[in-house]
């Protein structure tokens, strides 16, 4: 057994854990390799993550697999992309079933090729029972999307005189985003040295602790999530108040 998962409290797990999923093209640049090298290495570390939550017993594990933007890379990088996608669905499902995984979809999905949305939706109804680990793929996602449909739809209910102007409160909002079933982020983890939020979870993440790690996605494993976990579990999550009335509260409770 290793350290730090000696090291994890495990009453005191966060929920939520969100990934970006970053640094597949460098990493695969680095081996001398094609950007696609990168995302297929990148499958094994999905593997890995989702095993080490799902024995944790992380309720909810979002990964940002392919962002509106990406739809602007090399047409041979989103094909390419988008076939490793559904094979890598098409073999997963099996298993992810098989461990009581249930499997989420956000993003913008008309915007995928009809052959992927076939598969995904056969992996959403196969595991749609399960009661384990919330698997949720970011795809075609993007959080200025999300909240730009949240507002045309809340703008059609009150068009439409189904719901009031004065009605409209953060639980409303809530209601008419893709991630409407899930609790928020309280932990969100980026691989590959970048600071950056990128345009995911924008309304979600308002709360969430932010992890940075150098690691390239393909070489992120256990022991790195294990990391991040220890490091969220060392910080004081105060939601806007002072360290003060945060721990008044929890002798209280």
């Amino acid at each position: 057994m290793s350290q730090l998962l000696e090291k994890i409290d495990k009453s005191h797990l966060p929920r939520h854990i969100a990934i970006i999923m970053d640094g597949n093209g460098r990493w695969a640049k680095e081996q001398g390799q094609d950007r696609l090298f990168g995302h297929f290495h990148g499958v094994e570390s999905v593997r890995n993550i989702v095993e080490g939550c799902a024995e944790l017993g992380i309720e909810y594990l979002t990964l940002y697999a392919f962002s509106t933007e990406n739809w602007d890379r090399p047409e041979y990088e989103v094909v390419g992309l988008m076939e490793l996608l559904v094979n890598t669905i098409r073999q997963e499902a099996e298993t992810l079933h098989k461990n009581n995984i249930r499997l989420h979809v956000i993003g913008d999905m008309s915007m995928l090729p009809e052959y992927a949305k076939k598969e995904l939706g056969e992996a959403l109804e196969m595991t749609k029972n399960n009661t384990g680990l919330n698997l949720v793929m970011a795809l075609s996602y993007s959080g200025r999307w999300e909240l730009l449909n949240a507002v045309k739809n809340i703008a059609h209910e009150v068009k439409e005189g189904r719901l009031n102007v004065e009605a409209i409160n953060q639980d409303v909002l809530q209601r008419f985003l893709t991630t409407s079933n899930f609790p928020d982020p309280e932990l969100m983890i980026r691989t590959s040295g970048e600071y950056r939020i990128s345009n995911f979870l924008l309304y979600q993440l308002a709360y969430a602790e932010l992890y940075f790690t150098h690691v390239r996605w393909p070489d992120f494993r256990k022991e790195n999530l294990y990391e991040a976990i220890v490091d969220f579990q060392g910080r004081e999550r105060r939601f806007g108040k002072t360290g003060e009335q945060v721990s008044k509260e929890s002798v209280s409770h």
